[in-house]
């Protein structure tokens, strides 16, 4: 029999909010009723032995991680989505219930590993464009292209993780966790070029709206203002732009930058490169061809320095993925989204494999400057 004396409740909402289950579709999967669910998340009522294994088993988590301590999560309040109108309520909490268990895995690489200590300027109440080059002149990039944006995220103390949902409508988003340390959360199913765009647009939240709104048309029109001047700085645009005048100029330039060819002809135009006229023929023929949509001649996917350094470090001292799951009391098909083109991952061994013990000194983790 289990020991359900420290059942969490907060567990299992986490649990049913990250399959997107409504409680009664909850209820009917484990032939309880909606009310039993309700009592047993709002703390009101233990649920069984039987009960907890008909709910672990519908929603495919261990029945261990029911009874663990405070599960943390990002909220609706603090976490900027892109895309946040055409959001349902089930892909918002979803995609919240695995910023819970991307913490999760934060929080185990923190107790093992030493990390960079967050350094992230507070630009609130700045314009996008002035904050754009304050973040760069405190990071020391200049008017350099960037060569790898989640590497330079994480040199500077943010957390990097994946938001693999099977949907469009869920982009990215970014939290400031207890205040003190950033999140960001890519769809890495994306393209390279839109996936690093977004991490620099959550990048603007962080720096602008640390301390006020950061939801509604115009925080996100600051977020975007700021991407586009942070990843091409307005004197590069100037000193490389001037030779752009056609759709084959903008797919050639784009590579300096490592942005999409609608990102880079929308900023030639906004710094007044490009006339209106040259911009939106540009456009109509980027459309025609297809690169609001597919891009064209496509750059490599930036992934993640720091997860690639653990899952090695942890593989080389015998800990799988698989070891690491069962540290945290979830599945490992649980860590898989949160890692999925970040970092690679070679599922071995066994769930009930012991995890191997956390070293006695936690190793600095050296990242490369990007």
């Amino acid at each position: 029999m289990n020991d359900i004396s420290d059942f969490n409740p907060a567990r299992l909402v986490l649990a049913r909010q990250r399959r997107g289950w409504t409680k009664k579709s909850l209820a009917d999967a484990t032939m309880l009723s909606s009310k039993t669910i309700s009592l047993y998340e709002n703390g009101d009522q233990l649920p069984t032995d039987e009960s907890l294994a008909c709910i672990a088993q519908a929603l495919g988590f261990p029945i261990p991680f029911f009874s663990g301590c405070y599960v943390e999560a990002p909220t609706e309040e603090n976490a900027s989505f892109r895309s946040f109108s055409r959001m349902t309520a089930g892909q918002r909490d979803a995609a919240l219930a695995a910023g819970g268990i991307a913490y999760m895995l934060s929080d185990w690489i923190d107790s093992k590993y030493h990390l960079p200590v967050p350094s992230i300027p507070d630009c609130s109440g700045m314009d996008p464009e002035a904050a754009a080059d304050a973040v760069r002149a405190e990071w020391g990039l200049g008017q350099l292209p960037i060569k790898n944006l989640v590497h330079l995220l994480e040199l500077k103390g943010v957390r990097v993780f994946s938001l693999a949902e099977e949907t469009n409508q869920v982009n990215a988003f970014s939290c400031w966790r207890k205040g003190t340390t950033p999140f960001v959360f890519l769809n890495t199913q994306k393209s390279a070029e839109a996936s690093r765009f977004d991490a620099a647009h959550e990048l603007g939240h962080l720096v602008l709206h640390r301390h006020g709104s950061n939801k509604g048309k115009a925080v996100e029109s600051e977020a975007n203002a700021f991407a586009s001047a942070f990843l091409m700085p307005y004197q590069s645009i100037l000193a490389h732009g001037w030779s752009v005048n056609s759709v084959k100029d903008v797919v050639r330039a784009k590579k300096l930058w490592n942005v999409s060819a609608m990102a880079l002809a929308y900023r030639l135009h906004k710094t007044g490169v490009l006339s209106e006229w040259v911009y939106r023929s540009i456009c109509i023929e980027l459309s025609t061809i297809g690169a609001r949509t597919q891009e064209p001649e496509p750059s490599q996917r930036e992934t993640s320095q720091v997860l690639q350094k653990v899952l090695g470090l942890a593989r080389d001292a015998g800990c799988s993925l698989t070891g690491i799951a069962k540290e945290l009391d979830v599945a490992v098909d649980d860590l898989i989204p949160i890692l999925f083109r970040m970092a690679p991952v070679a599922i071995s061994g066994d769930y009930a494999t012991s995890p191997v013990s956390a070293p006695k000194r936690k190793p600095n983790l050296r990242l490369v400057k990007a």
